[in-house]
């Protein structure tokens, strides 16, 4: 299947693997350009340069297809290095960056003038026009069903994408609530060009975490994700468990009391915990609504390839039957 975002990122299926704290290893990303996807190295969780020149390394000996690297802009007074993160990932040859959080205006030029293609995730259509505007080459615009940190406006995919549409000239792929051919299907009818999948990935046989956080993931519903953070104005959408209700509790008590110190023991430095160590109720870790549609645990082969071979029969079978 051909798209805008195929060309654009050189990859045979219209398919993004999201970066993922503690999940978007090189094993994973590997095994998503291997099958013909976009794979992407998380570059906080690497967290110095010279970490993560390590595993674009490792990632570049499991496969010689395209691959990326997430940069997450986030608010600190201790940042990250940005400017050596960038700086490792142009001089290793990687050609597209995943960019999120805050506005990457300022990293563009070098980004750009390495010929690296940027893709930055949106949770509104105002902020994917901005990205437009300082030349990103693509977006991602995430729904208010995704895992993670879907924005204060709570608008669903079935409103934002076709909004999207109407206002970008550049290509963007669907985010949040992405699972299976029916949802890249519905996706491109919507507008989009292809489909950015988190969670889903997490449950697949290369995804290098613990089994139980794999298993927590097939056994939940679309019913049991909570938000969490929504009076810090940093909302996060997680599976739910002890800790979480325990947070929200907090939450409750405190109203627009609350400060992050009340709530550290539910979300600090859990996810080596969770995804490593394999214990999914010890605090608070990103998830979609997509979970009730995760019922299995495939390789990212097994998982890409079905997807495409059902969105075929979809759009050449089912469509054009009903038509």
């Amino acid at each position: 299947m051909k798209t805008k975002i195929t060309e654009l990122f050189d990859i045979e299926h219209p398919i993004i693997q999201g970066g993922m704290h503690y999940v978007g290893f090189a094993e994973l990303a590997a095994a998503v350009s291997n099958a013909g996807g976009l794979g992407i190295i998380t570059g906080l969780t690497q967290g110095t340069p010279d970490k993560l020149e390590t595993e674009i390394r490792k990632c570049q000996e499991l496969t010689d297809k395209p691959f990326g690297v997430n940069l997450t802009f986030l608010p600190s007074l201790t940042p990250p290095d940005y400017p050596g993160l960038i700086e490792v990932i142009v001089n290793t040859g990687v050609k597209v960056v995943e960019t999120a959080g805050r506005n990457p205006a300022v990293y563009m030029p070098a980004m750009k003038d390495a010929g690296i293609k940027v893709i930055h995730k949106c949770t509104s259509v105002r902020h994917s026009i901005k990205a437009q505007d300082i030349g990103c080459d693509a977006v991602s615009v995430d729904g208010f069903e995704c895992g993670g940190h879907p924005g204060e406006d709570d608008i669903p995919n079935f409103i934002l994408l076709p909004r999207a549409a109407d206002e970008l000239s550049i290509p963007f792929v669907a985010s949040g609530g992405m699972a299976d051919a029916r949802s890249l299907v519905a996706a491109m009818a919507l507008g989009a060009e292809g489909m950015n999948m988190g969670t889903r990935f997490i449950a697949t046989q290369d995804a290098p975490v613990h089994e139980n956080v794999k298993q927590a993931i097939v056994n939940a519903s679309e019913l049991d994700t909570r938000l969490i953070m929504r009076s810090l104005t940093n909302t996060e959408r997680v599976l739910n468990n002890p800790a979480v209700e325990s947070l929200m509790a907090k939450e409750k008590a405190l109203g627009d009391d609350l400060k992050f110190e009340d709530i550290i023991d539910e979300v600090a430095g859990v996810y080596p915990k969770v995804m490593l160590e394999g214990e999914p109720e010890v605090g608070a870790w990103s998830c979609g609504m997509v979970a009730g549609l995760v019922y299995d645990i495939p390789t990212v082969k097994e998982l890409i390839d079905s997807i495409m071979t059902e969105a075929d029969e979809i759009i050449n079978s089912r469509l054009n039957r009903a038509s």
